[in-house]
């Protein structure tokens, strides 16, 4: 079976899902990339099966073509795979276009025009926040005088935070929709702002069922890294998981929006008063580490388990989370290029028994642009207490220093 996996560039999670994918002796696995193909480590060019360069790594014909070159050289491709939020769309549509198996262009629509998924979810009863797609300024201003301050304002097909801004008054609304608008072609999406304690839901359905999910705590939002460059992201997987409410409300919120195989991640808050929102749903599998974090919870490896289940429709159920894990996320303080990282030596001191991964920047590393920032620390414990005694003495610890 010839399978080819689409990465727009090659990021550290794009070459761990790759590294999965090529380590099943069953499939043959093609890349079209919009990176060359130096920027893979040796062991993993060597293992791929046919490589193509594509010139604009997000357009459904461009990406077409290189899966055209893909089959006259390597024969015809059965599935074609991406763990990019922005690819997905794109997937769909040569998946329609070749009658491949997997997510189709008009379920991936869903999942990445964030107005059109909160449509389909109001309707289906999943709770989600007051919102409104907009192109011009005396529409926003009418939603906001519907819903009141303050209001979230983003691109409906935004990612990671990427362009979504705070609106406190009418001065900030206006100026919050200039950039939010442009990068989405002149509209805008204006939500009412949901406070609460940010939590995701990433789960694996097969056959439209949801066949395992985990949940994970935000400290802070990711909206609040976002808009203080000082504040240090962390993200807890305590041991115990299992939140029935949640569960329920994700797997209507799943079916609904039509997702039968994969790994999705599902972000939502917890009000004070207990009641769940969702805010938006990725039909690909979690970042920020989160998979490499189930698989340390759960002593599986999350990310093979991906790749079985998109090439061989299988899934095995992983065993009872023994431990809680949680991730720091080092962020520069500064603006330019690392060129100080302090404190490691007194964090592996205090805590190197339970740390399982961590990404250190290296000198001359450029700023990160999202709230994963520069690198990352992975603990883990049979204790969630632990664990978050462990993350507050990272994020107090360790400095990236930027210049």
């Amino acid at each position: 079976m010839l399978v080819t996996y689409v990465t727009p560039y090659f990021t550290e999670s794009a070459k761990l899902f790759l590294r999965a994918l090529l380590a099943q002796p069953e499939a043959r696995i093609a890349v079209a990339a919009g990176e060359d193909i130096d920027r893979l480590p040796i062991e993993l060019r060597c293992a791929i099966a046919h490589f193509e360069r594509v010139d604009d790594p997000l357009s459904t014909d461009d990406i077409g073509t290189a899966i055209d070159r893909i089959a006259a050289a390597s024969g015809p491709v059965a599935r074609i795979l991406g763990i990019a939020e922005q690819l997905q769309v794109q997937l769909g549509s040569l998946r329609d276009r070749l009658d491949l198996p997997g997510m189709r262009a008009e379920q991936a629509i869903g999942f990445r025009d964030k107005t059109r998924m909160k449509d389909v979810l109001r309707t289906a009863g999943v709770p989600v926040a007051r919102h409104r797609q907009v192109d011009t300024t005396s529409d926003a201003l009418r939603f906001a005088g519907e819903v009141g301050y303050p209001l979230i304002v983003k691109p409906p097909a935004g990612a990671a935070a990427q362009s979504t801004f705070r609106a406190g008054d009418e001065a900030s609304l206006r100026l919050a929709l200039g950039p939010a608008s442009r990068a989405a072609g002149g509209v805008a999406l204006l939500e009412e702002m949901v406070t609460g304690q940010e939590h995701s839901f990433d789960a694996f359905v097969q056959g439209g069922r949801v066949v395992f999910y985990s949940t994970s705590t935000y400290h802070p939002s990711c909206l609040e890294v976002m808009e203080n460059p000082w504040m240090q992201w962390v993200v807890i997987l305590p041991r115990e998981h299992r939140v029935d409410d949640i569960a329920a409300i994700g797997t209507r919120a799943l079916q609904a929006l039509g997702l039968s195989d994969g790994m999705c991640h599902l972000e939502w808050f917890r009000r004070k008063d207990g009641s769940v929102v969702v805010s938006e749903v990725g039909a690909r599998p979690p970042g920020a580490q989160i998979p490499v974090m189930i698989g340390r919870a759960h002593e599986v490896d999350c990310i093979e388990a991906w790749a079985k289940l998109m090439l061989f429709d299988s899934f095995e159920p992983f065993p009872d989370r023994k431990f809680a894990v949680g991730a720091a996320y080092l962020r520069g303080q500064g603006e330019g290029r690392v060129r100080a990282v302090r404190g490691l030596d007194a964090i592996h001191r205090d805590l190197g028994d339970i740390i399982t991964d961590a990404r250190v920047p290296p000198i001359g590393h450029g700023k990160g642009t999202s709230y994963e920032g520069e690198g990352f620390i992975i603990v883990r414990h049979s204790d969630t207490t632990v664990v978050e005694d462990a993350l507050r003495h990272i994020v107090s610890t360790v400095r990236v220093e930027l210049g």
